[in-house]
């Protein structure tokens, strides 16, 4: 129940960093800003209560709010696993040294720009619940909005774009008035790491670790 708590506690405090930085970009009416509707529709998607969007979108458009910088950072988890480390920090002094501290207290080691991000692909994630629209009818139109692949499992459709079709179907999805579970773009790993159970424990220890400071939004990796 705590692990529960904590993971919504820690997924409404990432959206509340993306409201403040898309209001902070583009002012805070929604209908104005395409990153906001994105931020409430990411908040609508965890259950996070209306009031606290609505809070989370006065206090940013206050001078007082901090301004938040978006900042991704690189390393290696123990047995040479690649990670992608997105922030979003007041300062960005405090955070480096943070994530360079986690990494070698959990035998991982920070590394430069560019180090492993070329192991990853930025990609947009489109996630619905499974019944929220018949895919049959809609599925050329996916397709001609950017759709590269379309998954389906017990509960969920995930459709998947390049970089450049994220914007489109972002635009397709509104126009349609579909409801995404969370529309995100992604650094999905072109190719995985296999490792013992020991060895996983190893790196998922590292990257628990580095998940839990309060400037990380999300970690990336490649372990299978």
């Amino acid at each position: 129940m705590f692990a529960r708590f904590d993971r919504m506690a820690k997924a409404f405090t990432r959206i509340g960093k993306e409201i403040s930085i898309a209001v902070k970009q583009a002012g805070p009416l929604p209908e104005n800003n395409p990153r906001l509707r994105l931020a409430i529709q990411n908040a609508k998607g965890a259950n996070m209560p209306k009031d606290r969007v609505d809070a989370a979108i006065k206090r940013a458009s206050s001078k007082e709010e901090k301004d938040f910088q978006e900042v991704t950072y690189e390393g290696y988890a123990p047995h040479g696993v690649p990670v992608l480390v997105e922030c979003a920090t007041d300062n960005p002094t405090r955070t480096v040294a943070n994530i360079r501290l986690h990494f070698s207290k959990k035998g991982g080691s920070m590394g430069n720009s560019g180090s492993v991000a070329f192991m990853f692909e930025r990609t947009g994630v489109f996630k619905f619940a499974k019944d929220a629209f018949n895919l049959d009818e809609l599925e050329l139109d996916l397709i001609d909005a950017g759709a590269e692949e379309i998954e389906q499992d017990e509960d969920h459709l995930i459709i998947y774009t390049k970089f450049n079709d994220f914007g489109n179907m972002q635009k397709f999805i509104e126009s349609k008035h579909l409801d995404a579970i969370s529309s995100e773009l992604q650094y999905i790993p072109t190719t995985t790491k296999e490792l013992s159970e020991a060895e996983q424990d190893e790196v998922m220890e590292c990257i628990t670790t580095i998940e839990a400071d309060d400037d990380v939004q999300v970690v990336y990796h490649n372990l299978a």
